[in-house]
Parts: structure tokens; sequence; C-alpha cells
């Protein structure tokens, strides 16, 4: 018998993020609208023998509580359990990710120093472009050395309003 990830829609201030959760586990919240989600369900499927399945379970319920939280400014720390799928390289990059603080960014640069891959920054920026756990895993958080916002699977508009949102700026959409 399969495994099998339920699946939910989360409609969040700033676009729909799918939620996916095997076992106790939470292993997907991406931005719907970016298509981005197929991707991740896909590596999931190889990863996994699952079937998918539509409807929540406990953990999900757990995730969109805690997303309620953030987008009301109740929450800065997430304590879903989480199953990141990917590379031991692209895991050690999601680890780095969870240590930038809340309402703080990092450039891509600054953030390859700081795990040791000063030679890597575009791997880096590739591992991060993988995060099937968007908000949870805080890939939003790393900027251009510029200071300039670059790519997200959610937009660059979503990545402002969850910068702003952690920031205490009102945000704007």
């Amino acid at each position: 018998m399969k495994n099998i990830i339920k699946i939910a829609t989360y409609r969040s201030p700033c676009g729909d993020l799918l939620l996916g959760a095997i076992d106790k586990w939470l292993c997907l919240c991406d931005w719907k609208e970016s298509g981005h989600h197929k991707r991740m369900i896909g590596r999931l499927l190889k990863h996994f023998d699952v079937e998918i399945q539509e409807g929540g379970n406990y953990v999900i319920d757990m995730a969109q509580g805690q997303l309620d939280e953030y987008f009301g400014n109740r929450r800065k720390v997430f304590t879903v359990p989480l199953l990141p799928v990917g590379t031991e390289f692209q895991k050690k990059v999601w680890d780095g990710l969870a240590t930038i603080p809340f309402g703080e960014t990092l450039s891509y640069q600054k953030m390859a120093q700081r795990l040791g891959m000063d030679n890597s920054v575009r791997a880096l920026a590739n591992a991060n472009g993988a995060n099937a756990l968007s908000i949870f895993i805080p890939c939003h958080r790393v900027i251009g050395s510029d200071g300039k916002l670059t790519g997200y699977a959610g937009g660059i508009d979503t990545k402002r309003y969850l910068l702003n949102l952690e920031k205490g700026s009102r945000p704007l959409f």
C-alpha cells in the first residue's frame, strides 16, 4: 500500500499556498500561482512511493494555524515538523536559511560565505529556488548583494509583502 501525501490550499493575504503532508511531517508549502508547486510535487512523487490525496490532516491543520498567526503578526518561529526533500547540498542551504532571523535579510553572497561556500553563490541560489517549504524555510529572506529583491517562487511582490510583514511595516499589496 502506498503512502499518502495529503494536500490542501491555504489562502494567504498575498496568494494561495499548496500545503502537503506525509504522515506527521509537512513536506510542501509552495505558491500555487507560480506553477512552482508542480515541480515540487514531482520531486516528492519521485522521492517517495506515494499518492496525492486532497484533504487535510493534523499537520496541515497545524501549518494553517501557524500561517494564520504569522500573517496576523502573532508568530515569528514555526514549530511544524518539516520533511525537506532534496540533495545533501540543498538541505545544507535550507538549514542555513532557517538561521536567518525573522525580519532580517541576507544577500546570496553573505549566505554563501556563512555556509563556507564562497565560490558557490549560483549553486546556493539554485538550492534556494528548489525550496519546497516556503515561509517555513524562509528563502524570501535572501536578497541580491545590491539589496534588490531577486527571484522568488511567489513573485517579487509576494517577497516584498513577506519582508515588509516581518519588518513590522504595513504590507501594501
